[in-house]
């Protein structure tokens, strides 16, 4: 069967469906045959997107019994939660619910009621032992870590068939404007320098499509239910050497204006 043919018919739940990565996935999923259900706490019905938009709280556990029942979902996504890295304390509750409670959530009917597959969305900022990452650096992190601890006891002991990918820092079209690669093209429009910090940090950067195919793959890849697996090209570029390409670009498009 092509890769293309296996996401056909296959009813699809999609938590974050308006988000960046979200929307993207939906309209993959589209592409390819799905029926897409997506979750928003807000009443979307009627809004572009999904095959039908399910209106949800997914830090409530009846919330998600019923989603199951409404979607009655071959294959699951959860994108949605807090996404913020800052090291506050205002984050601890809205990151251990959105990011922790609504995983724990989803684990728990996904192996009660059944699902082929639970697509969990992991982040660069977990704690890792391998780097020499122990202790999270924020609720973000923290919450992010126990997710996937999670998730591996649920598999191990309860035979849930999930899987999380860990992408790398994800650009493209759509992408909010306060993130550093439209933030930094703005301030070049209008005739600014880009804030910019020291800029050391090297990140794995990743278009979209990239991205987006690798959450595709992983609802039918077979024997990797229980894995976390890191996707990324396996480059690393800093920050202020990303801006760099991106100021001399912006330079080089006006000389040849």
């Amino acid at each position: 069967m092509n890769d293309s043919d296996r996401l056909v018919g296959q009813r699809v739940l999609v938590t974050g469906a308006s988000g960046f990565i979200g929307g993207h996935l939906v309209k993959a999923l589209k592409s390819r045959g799905a029926e897409v259900y997506g979750v928003s706490r807000s009443d979307r019905r009627g809004s572009p997107g999904p095959t039908q938009w399910l209106q949800a709280n997914v830090e409530d556990l009846e919330d998600v019994e019923r989603l199951w029942d409404t979607g009655r979902p071959d294959v699951v996504y959860h994108l949605s939660g807090t996404v913020n890295g800052a090291p506050d304390l205002d984050l601890l509750l809205p990151t251990y619910h959105g990011l922790l409670t609504s995983t724990v959530n989803l684990l728990h009917v996904a192996t009660a009621r059944g699902c082929r597959r639970l697509v969990l969305a992991a982040s660069l900022e977990d704690a890792d032992p391998r780097l020499g990452t122990h202790t999270p650096a924020s609720p973000y992190a923290a919450a992010k870590t126990a997710m996937l601890e999670y998730a591996r006891m649920c598999h191990e002991r309860f035979g849930t068939p999930v899987v999380a990918l860990r992408t790398f820092m994800a650009y493209g079209p759509g992408q909010p404007s306060w993130k550093l690669i439209p933030a930094t093209l703005r301030a070049l429009l209008d005739g600014r320098n880009p804030e910019l910090s020291s800029g050391q940090r090297e990140l794995d950067w990743l278009y979209i499509a990239d991205v987006v195919e690798a959450f595709l793959r992983a609802a039918h890849v077979p024997d990797i239910e229980g894995a976390t697996l890191d996707v990324g090209s396996g480059r690393l570029i800093s920050i202020r050497r990303l801006v760099e390409k991106l100021v001399g670009s912006g330079t080089k498009e006006k000389g040849n204006a």
